[in-house]
């Protein structure tokens, strides 16, 4: 066996370094699967100060899938300054195989400085000083239940979770927290962000086909500034990834899908909490499964532990009737599976500790601006949401994926309504999985 790194056959120089580009290294993969030679055979035929007529001369060689090849790529980051939250959130839809990061709630400024143009994400212009009100309304709500239960926090610490003996700064980092994570309902869903993603060229194409085949207008704007970028390092993959007939049709038909059901449950009053799982162990009866659930989960010191083939062969399919946008944002990112949503309004939730009486006005008149949007058959409505909307929401997966995300989500520091949410799914799980009762543990999310 002979182990040859790519990053040092040859020895790179200074110089070398920037020449070997994403389509080189993908090109040099994709020849070394067409060859027995060897890599630094192929390498030692690699002109570094040519590398375009190298890669040229390497995929004509023979009909490479670009898909196949665009996956050799390797990690290529990019980050988006300045996106709406929705916007960032859809990328995490459509990057399912992407690692990413998007700025926290409590670190991003909140006030209407920090929205887009109302023309940029496409608000009728006779509806943009109305949206433009309601928004700033969003923002003053969230600034006075920030204050008022940063306040009540510390004049009532025991309303926290607070670890023992918790030093000053632990303290007040805890009570920022309780008080930041309350009020961020109000918090208009257009609010901008920043987003970054590292993914291969094949998913980096998919994904900017996709954007640009979206009838919103930021995701199109956001399709050409990722493409004009990436042209830069992978020129020729990145030319699959105009606007696509098939995902633009799809996109409609969710739209249409979504103004339909949103117009039909368009409210401002919260729902009670629903929760659906739905477990399948079925298997091929040549290839039944013979391992126990307790004997696939017992060995596990913590979730990071690998599940055995009775969990990983188990599909979960487990679904809300209301999670909020708040939430959504976060559970949206656990890439393994399918996850499905309409994106609409069928209430807007509010913690306890916020009393709903004074923002009446404010969240009717939210609710009135987005059914506005939506009568007119507008993809800018989700520009209209805040993050307390609920939505329905739906994610199937694998039975050790499924565990991992409920432990998290319910473990050490989770935000308090991912426990409440993925705490019911678990107790649902175990109802239908009892023997698995011993082996997945529901965390209590202390301290916040």
């Amino acid at each position: 066996m002979k182990i040859t790194g790519l990053a040092i056959v040859p020895p790179p120089t200074a110089a070398d370094m920037p020449k070997v580009t994403p389509e080189l290294l993908a090109s040099v993969l994709a020849r070394y699967s067409r060859s027995n030679e060897g890599l630094g055979a192929i390498l030692a035929k690699v002109d570094l100060e040519n590398p375009d007529a190298s890669i040229d001369r390497i995929l004509k060689f023979v009909d490479y899938g670009h898909a196949s090849i665009g996956g050799l790529t390797g990690g290529m980051a990019i980050a988006l300054d300045g996106v709406s939250m929705w916007l960032a959130y859809k990328i995490f839809e459509i990057s399912q195989m992407a690692d990413g990061q998007e700025s926290s709630t409590r670190y991003i400024t909140m006030d209407p400085a920090n929205l887009p143009l109302p023309s940029e994400i496409g608000i009728p212009d006779d509806l943009a000083p109305r949206w433009l009100e309601v928004m700033a309304r969003c923002y003053a709500a969230y600034g006075a239940e920030y204050g008022r239960l940063d306040r009540l926090g510390a004049t009532e610490p025991g309303r926290m979770r607070m670890p023992k003996d918790a030093k000053p700064a632990v303290a007040a980092r805890i009570r920022k927290n309780y008080a930041l994570d309350r009020a961020r309902y109000f918090v208009p869903f257009a609010t901008l962000t920043n987003v970054g993603v590292v993914q291969s060229a094949r998913m980096w194409a998919q994904t900017v086909k996709h954007l640009d085949s979206l009838p919103q207008a930021e995701a199109r704007t956001a399709a050409a500034l990722i493409r004009d970028e990436l042209l830069k390092l992978a020129p020729r993959l990145m030319r699959h990834s105009g606007a696509e007939a098939s995902y633009a049709e799809q996109a409609r038909e969710d739209l249409a899908a979504s103004l339909r059901l949103g117009l039909a449950r368009l409210s401002a009053t919260p729902l009670a909490d629903e929760i659906w799982v739905h477990v399948d162990r079925s298997t091929p009866p040549w290839y039944p499964e013979e391992q126990s659930v307790q004997e696939a989960l017992r060995h596990r010191a913590n979730r990071y532990g690998q599940c055995g083939s009775a969990i990983r062969r188990m599909r979960v399919t487990f679904a809300w009737n209301n999670m909020a946008v708040a939430e959504l944002r976060d559970l949206n990112r656990h890439r393994t599976g399918n996850r499905s949503t309409p994106l609409i309004q069928a209430g807007i939730y509010l913690p306890p500790e916020i009393d709903r009486g004074p923002h009446e006005r404010l969240l009717a008149d939210q609710t009135e601006l987005v059914g506005e949007l939506m009568k007119r058959g507008s993809g800018a409505y989700v520009y209209g949401l805040v993050l307390g909307s609920q939505t329905p929401f739906e994610h199937s997966t694998l039975a050790d994926k499924f565990v991992y995300e409920a432990e998290l989500r319910t473990g050490m520091g989770a935000h308090f309504r991912y426990a409440e949410h993925l705490g019911a799914a678990l107790r649902e799980f175990v109802r239908q999985v009892p023997e698995a009762r011993d082996w997945v543990v529901e965390g209590t999310a202390e301290p916040e």
